[in-house]
Order: C-alpha cells, then structure tokens, then sequence
C-alpha cells in the first residue's frame, strides 16, 4: 500500500520536513484529515525516529 495524503491536508503535509515527510510516507499511512496526521507522528515521537 502506498502512503495517501488528502488534498485537504496537502498544505500541513508539505509544511514539515523533508525527513519527517520521508518518515511519515515509509509508513504506508492514509491521512485523510488533521487527525490522522496527528496520529503518526505521535507514533513517529513514540518509536522515537523523529531525530
């Protein structure tokens, strides 16, 4: 499965990182709203790869 990000939240995708967006998009993640954005990078903090 390939990663998705919904146009509505394009925008705040794009604001981050590159390497963030990197360690987002190799989690195979469908980010449909804000929340969902949220959501992995908590993960992202919990499994501590946001270095």
């Amino acid at each position: 499965m390939a990663s998705y990000v919904a146009p509505a939240i394009r925008d705040k995708f794009e604001s981050l990182s590159i390497n963030l967006k990197n360690c987002i998009l190799e989690r195979d993640v469908r980010l449909e709203n804000i929340h969902d954005l949220i959501h992995v990078l908590e993960d992202i903090v919990k499994d501590g790869e946001a270095e």
